[in-house]
């Protein structure tokens, strides 16, 4: 019996006091994170030159005889990976009412005095049927902002341009259009 007795405590002893095999553990892990670029340039949705309208109103004496600006807030809101240019051009020759006609370079538009966050080089366009640069080599960024002002000069509002024509409104689309350098 004492070696039963002696046996079981050298057991349970050895379990016990046992040789303690502890397996390795991982206590980092790694992970590969890729961000994948592509180059993007937008006129974002907020710009209020996308489905809205600029109107002049000519109702009286004065109104021909003065220069009317409309400044529009957010015209342009762009997003670029690049530095980029703004362009401009009407969607024809003329502002039109049926058969009547008002040539468009009666409209000058420019950046606003308030320009918003858009930097590069703005000019003031006298608005044709070709592109021509409103704002060149704008640096890059992220929702962009440009404030215009539309112009119609006395000089023209006052001149056969508009002088004569049949009363109505006349209508044209002005296209803007961002691209990166």
């Amino acid at each position: 019996m004492k070696k039963q007795i002696l046996i079981a405590a050298l057991t349970f002893g050895a379990i016990i006091l046992g040789t303690s095999n502890v397996q390795a553990q991982n206590t980092t892990a790694t992970t590969t994170v890729n961000i994948t670029l592509n180059d993007v340039i937008s006129i974002d949705a907020g710009s209020t030159a996308i489905g809205n309208t600029v109107d002049f109103n000519y109702a009286t004496a004065a109104d021909y005889n003065s220069d009317q600006t409309i400044t529009k807030a957010n015209s342009l809101k762009v997003t670029s990976t690049k530095n980029f240019n703004v362009k401009v051009k009407a969607g024809g020759a003329n502002f039109m009412n049926g058969t009547n006609l008002i040539p468009v370079n009666v409209l000058t538009i420019k950046a606003a005095t308030a320009a918003g966050t858009m930097g590069g080089t703005k000019s003031a366009v006298v608005l044709s049927a070709t592109d021509q640069t409103l704002v060149s080599n704008a640096p890059l960024g992220s929702a962009l902002t440009l404030n215009l002002d539309y112009t119609i000069p006395a000089a023209k509002s006052s001149s056969s341009d508009i002088l004569g024509k049949p009363a109505g409104t006349y209508t044209q689309t002005v296209t803007y259009t961002a691209t990166a350098l």
